[in-house]
């Protein structure tokens, strides 16, 4: 197996969550690192994968809101600094999508997760190097990770939607 590397300025995890119930606040975690091997990337069911971000990385453009979410009514990043996902099970649907399955913890709450995964192709960069791209997307409900804080609004319905989308982009290389 090979070992690759996640080029982090080609690379993000994204998420975003209603607000409101009529908008969205989307948003990015800027710190996560990867363990990716593979014996080939472009068959993605010979892969062990596994991601460790860095919650108190959260950047949504408000800083206000950031703290509020590092903050114990959301991720406590002091008591709880990392975020994890390692696959357990990786499934080819069709010739370049893939069911990505595998342990997601948020706060010491372990859950099965599924990734739609795209495998976007490869190429070879300018220096010469390979490159390969995927995208991976699913939903979670965040109060099954114990973020369970929100307020009611006067008009009905709540402040934060507990259906949190989340989309991984990915450029990697060989290490």
């Amino acid at each position: 197996m090979a070992k690759w590397n996640i080029d982090l300025g080609h690379s993000a995890i994204n998420f975003e969550v209603k607000h409101m119930m009529v908008s969205k606040v989307k948003g990015v975690f800027d710190q996560y690192s990867a363990d990716i091997e593979a014996t080939d990337l472009t068959d993605l069911t010979t892969a062990n994968i596994s991601f460790t971000i860095d919650p108190a990385s959260i950047n949504t453009r408000s800083e206000d809101r950031d703290n509020h979410l590092k903050a114990a009514d959301f991720f406590d990043t002091e008591q709880y600094p990392t975020i994890t996902f390692k696959s357990t099970n990786i499934t080819k649907k069709s010739d370049n999508e893939y069911a990505v399955t595998g342990d997601l913890t948020i706060k010491d709450v372990t859950k099965s997760v599924t990734f739609d995964t795209e495998f976007n192709g490869k190429g070879t960069n300018p220096w010469g190097q390979e490159v390969y791209g995927f995208e991976a997307k699913t939903t979670i409900n965040r109060e099954e990770f114990g973020l369970t804080w929100n307020a009611a609004l006067e008009t009905g319905g709540v402040l934060v939607g507990k259906d949190i989308k989340v989309a991984v982009e990915l450029e990697v290389n060989p290490a």
